[in-house]
């Protein structure tokens, strides 16, 4: 995971990943200088600084959405 430099904002529905706490998020926007991420296979969006995001590698994605998935499946 490398941390992108410049503050750049990467396209809307590309998945990165916050840097400060490690979690996996879809590009929903930017609102004020912050960028919108939504967690992987939906949830509350929170708001990560453009200089904190990093490259999301496709595995690590992947391993999100089989989490997610599973977890559904376990409840009732």
């Amino acid at each position: 995971m490398s941390e992108r430099t410049g503050g750049e904002v990467p396209a809307v529905g590309t998945y990165v990943v916050d840097v400060r706490d490690g979690r996996i998020g879809q590009v929903m926007g930017r609102e004020g200088g912050c960028v919108q991420l939504r967690p992987v296979g939906g949830g509350r969006e929170w708001d990560c600084p453009p200089e904190r995001l990093g490259e999301a590698a496709p595995g690590d994605v992947l391993r999100e959405r089989v989490r997610r998935l599973n977890r559904e499946a376990r409840m009732p």
